[in-house]
């Protein structure tokens, strides 16, 4: 029993490693920063200076800000997801050698994993004369949830997953004349997360008898962002961000319990997360007194992550997983219409491609490639406050996720080394619905 829990305590360390690099890459890497953006589908994220949200989008337009202000809002996330085509096996075999199916693993696969979830944010926009400006925001660049039912057929492969990376970030920003400006900001992150699948504590696999494993922790940590801002004449505007990568060593605590409470084991458990740099390319184009289109393009440096390394205490080696990510690149277009002097109408489609492979999916994050229909108004009742809301639809292209493990049951006879294990294969397909607000007031 203690060597059967040691490899599930190693086993657990190594999903959470590949856990926190997928919520980064698998499309669930968070853009709800701005409403007023998401209206466009944040095709301008870097050139359309309109509020204060220009703090995260790109430092260097606060210097464009005309007066102080303050803007506060969220979105509101529903993710719908279907689950099709489910095989899900216990295997049997010997140690180091092929496993064999013996049976299905008894349980559901409801979907819909993916609780509905509101992602705040506020941002503070100051400009001191007509060259300088300072600014701050508090905002989540990464995080996601998921949690399927407690006789979910692949929950030996996870069932319930949650990490939230909250920023703050203080921000400069300077001009030099009609034409250029550039911006820098430093980011504090902090990341808590938590992990939990269960181990059958027989063959018979019954999810009332599983022990259930657990894994949390947090660290923070410090990045920087870098903006540019280049307007040849008044009615275009190009930008330019650079987000830095952030190194986090996450330190937190394992833990296994069983059905009737009792804990079997645990343990401390440590790894190291990078998530990393992005550029964002955005062009703003006036094309008439009341109409200006926009254009975006985001590049992620994933290819530099190429495997989950997990350490114990001491340092020692626990394991070692090729990943292989590629760099991802996102394409966004959108426009925006003054129909009245108060009243704006924007709409915009983005194409956000991920950079995880067919190989590695995992069902914590089975995501793949997705599209996001936006439509968006801003109603300025006032000089002083405008209000912003936007709807987003997304939608991604159907996946399919294929696991297997072989380490999920021991035998004393063995010396503890695992003779059976499970697979778990489906079809998904995921939606999801985006509700924002924002309030915006200057001074």
């Amino acid at each position: 029993m203690h060597n059967k829990f040691n490899k599930l305590a190693l086993a657990v360390a190594v999903a959470t490693a590949a856990f926190a690099s997928q919520v980064q890459a698998g499309g669930y890497q968070i853009n709800e920063q701005s409403v007023s953006g998401q209206g466009y589908g944040h095709a301008g994220r870097s050139s359309n200076v309109n509020d204060a949200t220009i703090v995260f989008g790109n430092p260097a337009g606060m210097s464009f800000l005309d007066r102080a202000q303050i803007s506060v809002g969220g979105t509101y996330l529903n993710v719908d997801s279907d689950l099709s085509n489910v095989e899900a096996n216990r295997t049997l075999g010997a140690p180091g050698g092929s496993q064999a199916p013996v049976g299905e693993i008894p349980g559901g696969n409801e979907g819909d994993m993916v609780p509905g979830t509101a992602i705040p944010y506020a941002f503070y926009a100051h400009p001191v004369n007509e060259k300088l400006a300072f600014g701050f925001g508090v905002y989540a660049p990464f995080g996601s949830k998921t949690d399927y039912e407690d006789d979910f057929q692949g929950r030996y492969f996870g069932d319930y997953t949650e990490v939230t990376v909250m920023s703050a970030q203080p921000t400069v920003s300077y001009r030099f004349n009609d034409q250029w400006s550039v911006g820098a900001g430093i980011t504090y992150n902090r990341v808590e997360g938590e992990l939990r699948r269960q181990l059958p504590s027989s063959q018979a696999f019954n999810s009332a008898e599983d022990i259930d494993s657990r894994v949390d922790g947090d660290d923070e940590a410090w990045g920087y962002n870098l903006g540019v801002i280049y307007q040849p004449v008044p009615e275009t505007t190009l930008g330019l961000t650079y987000r830095s990568k952030v190194d986090y060593e996450l330190e937190g605590d394992f833990s296994a319990t069983a059905p009737t409470g009792n804990v079997v084991r645990s343990s401390a458990a440590n790894l190291d997360l990078t998530t990393p740099e992005t550029v964002n390319f955005s062009l703003t184009q006036q094309m008439s007194d009341r109409l200006k289109l926009m254009f975006g393009a985001s590049w992620v440096r994933w290819s530099q992550f190429e495997e989950i390394r997990v350490v114990d205490d001491q340092g020692g080696l626990i394991t070692r997983e090729p990943q292989n990510y590629s760099n991802a690149w996102a394409f966004a277009t959108g426009g925006e219409y003054q129909l009245t002097p108060t009243l704006a109408l924007r709409a915009g489609v983005t194409l956000d491609m991920t950079p995880t492979n067919d190989d590695d999916r995992s069902v914590r994050i089975p995501s793949d490639d997705r599209r996001i229909f936006s439509l968006g108004a801003g109603w300025t009742p006032t000089d002083d406050l405008t209000i912003d809301v936007a709807y987003s639809y997304l939608t991604e292209r159907g996946t399919f996720v294929e696991q297997d493990r072989q380490d999920l049951l021991a035998s004393q006879q063995t010396g503890g080394q695992p003779v059976g294990g499970a697979t778990y294969s489906a079809d998904y397909k995921n939606e999801a619905h985006g509700f924002g607000a924002q309030l915006t007031y200057r001074f």
